[in-house]
């Protein structure tokens, strides 16, 4: 088990995970929005983390609010560091065709806490030549047909 402090400075309940299978926790918005469509927006949570320099927080949109209205997290996943200290704010973008009003409580995106590999592990060794591998140089797309 790991401890991760938070401050929550929100009426919201603490995040927890909905269910144990459950890879993420609901983050609440923390004042009062509309989003009209194409607009984005930068939603407080109310909420302050600090967690282990090996893990980092992975903001992620809610799959319901993005197949039933268009609004998802624009910076997706956004990187949460370690050492960050502030509030933790989501970017969302309505790509929806109307407008959407958000409430303070109301779930806007969810967080999922990832293992890192810590920069004092890395090494990077600048090289003039890279090895060959099966996809190459093939980019965006390349690697399915659908």
């Amino acid at each position: 088990m790991t401890d991760i402090k938070i401050i929550n400075k929100s009426n919201n309940p603490d995040p927890e995970f909905a269910t144990n299978g459950s890879a993420g926790f609901d983050l609440r918005c923390n004042e009062y929005a509309e989003l009209e469509p194409g607009e984005i927006k930068i939603v407080g949570t109310g909420l302050f983390f600090e967690f282990p320099n090996h893990l980092e927080m992975q903001i992620r949109p809610r799959s319901g609010l993005a197949a039933k209205n268009g609004i998802t997290v624009l910076n997706t996943p956004g990187t949460i560091d370690s050492d960050y200290r502030g509030e933790i704010k989501v970017i969302l973008i309505n790509h929806g065709t109307e407008w959407f009003s958000i409430a303070n409580g109301d779930r806007i995106a969810q967080g999922v806490i990832s293992k890192i590999v810590g920069k004092e592990k890395i090494n990077f060794i600048t090289v003039d030549k890279l090895s060959d591998s099966e996809r190459g140089l093939s980019g965006f797309g390349s690697t399915g047909t659908k």
